[in-house]
């Protein structure tokens, strides 16, 4: 337990790693949560720093889900609950940063991070799956926010048809739960009929 607690402090705070924040900072000189959407994910960060900053963060904010959960791997941690609890916390770093003050982004690049490891190697598939799911409706739609949180929806939906590990199911509905908080505010502008389109 000691090593599986270690595990999650490491993924939370390399999860925290303000990516986004940290570069239009650098860039701009200015903080990103005054600006756009208020949010320091690769989408705000594409707003401002345009879209090439906008996919290198989104692979950033990937790898630092997967780090904790690779070196918890590595080092034999098997079980499939301690696995999906030290993925939730690289996702909940990114969304809640220490440094930030609990302030951060919206996880969905975080959590496909995650979903991707947290199988090996139908997991790959089903974030993939859930990738065509996204990019099919932001297409279809043109709302990044609906397509992010449907499709983090059905890579549960994917676990379940492959029969997972009932934690690896509960956690990408859990991922998916807190994804669409954190969209809440995106979600009723979509009803209203204001959220911006890409």
């Amino acid at each position: 337990m000691r090593e599986a607690a270690v595990w999650i402090a490491l993924a939370y705070l390399l999860g925290s790693i303000p990516t986004g924040f940290l570069l239009v900072k650098y860039f701009k000189g200015i903080d990103i949560r005054t600006f756009g959407s208020g949010n320091i994910g690769a989408n705000n960060v594409r707003r401002i720093l345009g879209k090439e900053w906008g996919i290198f963060v989104a692979v950033v904010d990937m790898l630092k889900g997967v780090i904790g959960l690779l070196g918890a791997m590595a080092s034999g941690v098997e079980n499939p609950w301690i696995l999906s609890t030290i993925a939730l916390a690289g996702v909940l770093g990114h969304n809640y940063p220490v440094w930030l003050k609990f302030k951060g982004g919206k996880g969905v690049s975080t959590s496909y991070g995650v979903i991707f490891l947290l199988w090996p190697l139908k997991s790959f598939a089903v974030a993939l799956m859930g990738g065509v799911v996204w990019y099919a409706i932001m297409r279809t739609t043109r709302y990044v926010s609906l397509a992010s949180v449907l499709s983090l929806f059905s890579v549960t939906f994917f676990f379940l048809i492959l029969g997972a590990p009932v934690a690896f199911t509960l956690f990408s509905f859990v991922l998916a739960l807190l994804a669409a908080w954190c969209h809440h505010e995106n979600i009723k502008r979509i009803v209203d009929g204001t959220e911006s389109r890409i």
